[in-house]
């Protein structure tokens, strides 16, 4: 691995400015046509990458996390935001000092497209082997949301470049690369085919667990209810057994999917205040996290039920 610092940021900003100047003046594929949004733009604003742990690494924009994972026989990364985000990510793989082609796996945590709409880009410039959940694998076949998505509406853009060969993994299933192993962890419930992944992180002194969590918010658009099991396999059960899955992970380092989630870009931030104490060391968060989402479904819920009375 490079000489980097544990947050990277110092050692990488001239690097990282000159290869964003680089990518903007690249012709624009059909793959990577901007999605337009009421967030897509605040999302995509440029974030260097830095190191979490070990061997695992931060590649995505300001507003949506993307994961590197170094391996010995090649590279593992986790969601590509927005179209428009593609050019970022793979100007932070190589400002890290790695090679983007060297991406052997695309792992999805949710096929929105402002996790999953970068990700047929960088399978065809990378080759690389793309895995979800079952019903994830399937929605990013599409490149559409499908219709039990809580926040389906046919009056919304929600459709991003399908992905080919997306393959299915079973919860609990493994990914194996080098001397990485990635585990895939089903929480349905901010979408059906929702999906958390964990792995073991090695530096120099120990090694710790890592869990990269899905969304556990309840999101809704249109006339969907948490509160109504007969509209939807996806309800507030649903989502309320993928917070708890996500609690009892061993979790010492947690990266949710949108990073001001879990203060992602404070910890990074901290690091270089501080760079002999890694603020990413928290074997809390999961905890933290899965207890702010039980107050995100029952304050929905709530809500749900004063419209129904009404």
């Amino acid at each position: 691995m490079p000489p980097i610092l544990p947050s990277g940021i110092p050692m990488i900003l001239g690097l990282y400015a000159s290869l964003l100047l680089a990518s903007a003046a690249t012709p624009i594929a059909s793959d990577e046509a901007p999605i337009n949004c009421d967030n897509c733009a605040s999302w995509n604003q440029p974030q260097a990458p830095f190191r979490i742990y070990g061997n695992t690494y931060y590649v995505g924009t300001h507003g949506l996390s993307s994961v590197l994972i170094v391996t010995k026989a090649g590279l593992i990364l986790l969601d590509g935001d927005l179209p428009q985000s593609v050019q970022q990510i793979a100007a932070n793989i190589k400002a890290l000092g790695f090679d983007v082609h060297d991406v052997r796996w695309i792992l999805n945590s949710h096929a929105h497209f402002d996790h999953a709409g970068g990700i047929a880009a960088l399978q065809r410039i990378t080759g690389a082997n793309v895995g979800a959940s079952a019903l994830g694998a399937a929605a990013l076949s599409i490149g559409a949301l499908p219709a039990d998505d809580p926040q389906f509406d046919s009056g919304k853009a929600t459709r991003f470049p399908p992905v080919q060969h997306a393959q299915a993994l079973l919860d609990r299933e493994t990914v194996v690369l080098g001397d990485t192993t990635v585990t895939a962890h089903y929480t349905p419930g901010h979408t059906p085919g929702g999906t958390t992944w964990s792995w073991s992180s090695c530096d120099n002194i120990r090694c710790v667990d890592v869990v990269y969590a899905d969304s556990l918010n309840p999101v809704s658009l249109g006339d969907f209810r948490y509160s109504d099991a007969a509209r939807s396999p996806t309800t507030a059960e649903t989502l309320r057994h993928s917070i708890a899955v996500v609690r009892a992970l061993p979790c010492n380092v947690m990266i949710s999917v949108h990073p001001d989630a879990s203060g992602v870009l404070d910890k990074a931030a901290a690091n270089v205040r501080d760079p002999a104490k890694n603020a990413f060391l928290e074997p809390g968060a999961c905890r933290a996290y899965a207890g702010d989402s039980d107050k995100l479904l029952d304050a929905k819920l709530k809500e749900e039920n004063a419209n129904n009375a009404h």
